[in-house]
Order: C-alpha cells, then structure tokens, then sequence
C-alpha cells in the first residue's frame, strides 16, 4: 500500500517580518502531518541579520514579484498546497487561491484588495513610515521599535513588543504599499483578486480586533468582495489581538484555529 503524499502547506510572510518567523508553525504543522515550508520573498536573505544588513537585496520588489515568485515555487509541488499567509502575505494567498493553484487559504490580516474602501486613520499611521516619501516605493524601509509598537506590538506589553521587533522585524520593500494604495484608481492593479471564482478552494480571513495595520473592518469589506463567489468564504475574528498576533505569546491559539477550519473542510 502506498503511503499518502503530506499535504504541503506554505507559509507567506507580509511585511517587515522575516519568513522565519513561521518556525512555531512549522513545527506546530510538521506534528499534524503536513509537509510545512515557509520561503521567503524574493531577494530575502537567509537570516534575520543578514536581511538587516542587506535592505537592498529587498526592496523594489511588487506584488506580481512575490505572486509569481510562489507560483513558481508550487509548480514544483506534487500536489496544489495549502496556503498560509500573514498581512501582504495574506494578499498574496489570496491571488494565488483565485488562480486555483492552491487547494485551500487561510488568509491572516490580509492586506487591503482592490476593491476595498475603507481606510481607517490607524492603517494610514501604521504605513506612514513609507508614505511620508515617495522614494520609499523603490527603497526598503525599516521600523523602529516604537512603530513596530504601533503597527505590531500594540494588543501585547511594551516588553513583549520589542522582544519580537528584536527578534523577527527586517526591513520591507515600499513598492506593494504604494501599489496597494492606488488599487481603487488602476484597472490593472496588481492588488486585483478573483473573488468570484466559483471553483477555488476554501478560504479563510482572520482578523484582530486591535489590529491597527490590517484593523478589522478592512478584513470585513474584504469578505464583501467574495459575494459573488460560490465558494465556501469564512471568517473568524480575535478581538483582542493586534498585528503580531501570528508571532507573539497567542500564536498557538490562531493557529489552533486554522488547523480546526483545515480539518473541518477535510484539509
């Protein structure tokens, strides 16, 4: 008898956090029987330091780079993987789902789609530290520790933020932010999802209450955008937690969740 082929499931970091900020995940899905991998974006050295050291190597890098940087890397699958994917990378799990090339996604604090309206005054003070120069579209931009406060650490304690800024935060390209910014105004942008593919996989949004980057109401708009779609679309909410909540001391918790809804839909 042959022995069934584990599940790939990849994990796609999103801004200003390292693809190896997934390892609990890893370790966590490896246990469940899955075959778990966590690359990073394109032109994302191997380590933390390295990426600190080396902002160059990330920037100008948009969403088509990244869409098709993970495309390329499930077409060497031998089977459609499960996506996982945290704010942008959250986006990018859903451009990738709409494509039919994954077999289900659990989006975490995506990132605004085309389509999306709102624009809480917290989301525009989060990426302020691009915006405020429209060079930053080609440059990589570092947080300090008090805006990776802000924009991360808000919904845990000031120490536990700047442990996690100390041990995870790299520098992130300008250029998806900006063009994120101006999907409502580009037919073309590469912020457009197919949300009403009707023969996509499952979809999951998760979304935190505290959550200043990604707040909540982006999230909910977001699930509008699928109305048209007849397939399964679900959201769950945790309303007491911010942006880190994929890093910091309740990750376990999320991702408990996510692999309760992967069970549930057979997964």
């Amino acid at each position: 008898m042959t022995t069934p082929i584990p599940v790939p499931v990849i994990f796609i970091h999103g801004l200003w956090l390292h693809a190896t900020s997934w390892t609990p995940w890893l370790d966590l899905f490896r246990q469940e029987g899955y075959a778990p991998s966590a690359p990073g974006w394109p032109g994302d050295p191997d380590t933390v330091e390295e990426a600190r050291a080396n902002p160059e190597s990330i920037a100008d890098h948009g969403i088509d780079d990244v869409v098709d940087h993970y495309a390329a890397i499930i077409r060497e699958l031998p089977v459609p993987p499960i996506l996982i994917g945290h704010s942008f990378g959250g986006m990018i799990a859903q451009k990738l789902l709409g494509r039919n090339l994954a077999a289900a996604a659990v989006a975490i604090d995506a990132a605004q789609i085309k389509g999306v309206l709102p624009l809480p005054l917290s989301a525009l003070r989060a990426t302020l530290p691009v915006f405020k120069n429209p060079g930053n579209k080609h440059r990589a931009v570092s947080l300090t520790a008090a805006q990776f406060r802000f924009a991360f650490g808000n919904a845990v304690s000031e120490a536990e933020s700047a442990e996690l800024f100390e041990r995870w935060a790299i520098p992130a390209p300008g250029k998806p932010l900006f063009e994120a910014a101006a999907a409502n105004f580009n037919p073309h942008s590469p912020a457009k999802v197919d949300t009403a593919n009707g023969s996509r996989g499952p979809l999951l949004l998760m979304t935190g209450g505290k959550d200043h980057t990604v707040p909540e109401a982006v999230v909910r708009a977001t699930l509008k955008q699928y109305r048209h779609s007849d397939a399964r679309t679900d959201i769950t909410d945790f309303p007491d937690r911010g942006h880190s909540l994929t890093i910091d001391g309740g990750w376990r918790e999320v991702a408990g969740t996510a692999l309760d809804w992967l069970r549930r839909n057979s997964l």
